[in-house]
């Protein structure tokens, strides 16, 4: 299957979730994420407001405000196609309604940090997906916004989580040569190293 019609036939199983069984599968998945020492050890996380019943992530920011971490949200330029920042954020209070129905941080309280910073280094990069293969390849919307971030040096040393619902990890996702594989993979059901 190539990645439009993957794309389309996973979409489609996501919005058909029921709003409580996406909510349940979310709690999950981020109570796995929570108990791996690989997020004890993060001093600086990336994370993503979730859309359109992705694997919500609420829980784990606000057990990184409370653990002290220092939180990178996204925030999007919905008129460059492509274009994405990461901002720190410092509590739900700092996130207002953005681009595609998204909550972002706040451009007036939260700076952005671009990866050449000095200050940017997250140790564990949760990563939302439509699609996630065992190998640790992703699909995305296909617009390329984690894509340019993933490809940086600066995230060289990320460990990057592929955060999905079960039924998104699937046998074979095409890659292109670009491609950032995640290191491992959290689901409701697992967390499995690749």
């Amino acid at each position: 299957m190539n990645k439009q019609s993957l794309r389309k036939t996973l979409l489609a199983l996501r919005d058909a979730l029921p709003p409580e069984t996406a909510q349940e599968n979310g709690v999950a998945a981020q109570e796995r994420l929570l108990a791996q020492d690989l997020w004890r050890r993060a001093r600086q996380v990336l994370l993503y407001m979730p859309l359109r019943n992705e694997l919500d992530t609420t829980l784990l920011a606000r057990r990184a405000w409370t653990e002290g971490k220092s939180v990178l949200l996204p925030r999007v330029n919905p008129q460059c196609r492509g274009e994405m920042c990461l901002a720190l954020c410092g509590g739900e209070d700092e996130l207002v309604p953005g681009g595609f129905g998204l909550k972002e941080p706040d451009a007036e309280r939260c700076p952005a940090l671009l990866p050449d910073d000095q200050a940017f280094c997250p140790e564990l990069a949760v990563i939302p997906g439509v699609g996630f293969d065992t190998a640790g390849n992703r699909l995305g919307f296909g617009a390329g916004y984690y894509d340019r971030y993933l490809a940086h040096p600066s995230m060289s040393g990320t460990v990057l989580v592929g955060f999905a619902h079960a039924f998104q990890v699937v046998p074979a996702i095409p890659a292109d040569p670009w491609d950032r594989p995640v290191h491992a993979l959290c689901t409701e059901k697992e967390f499995l190293w690749l």
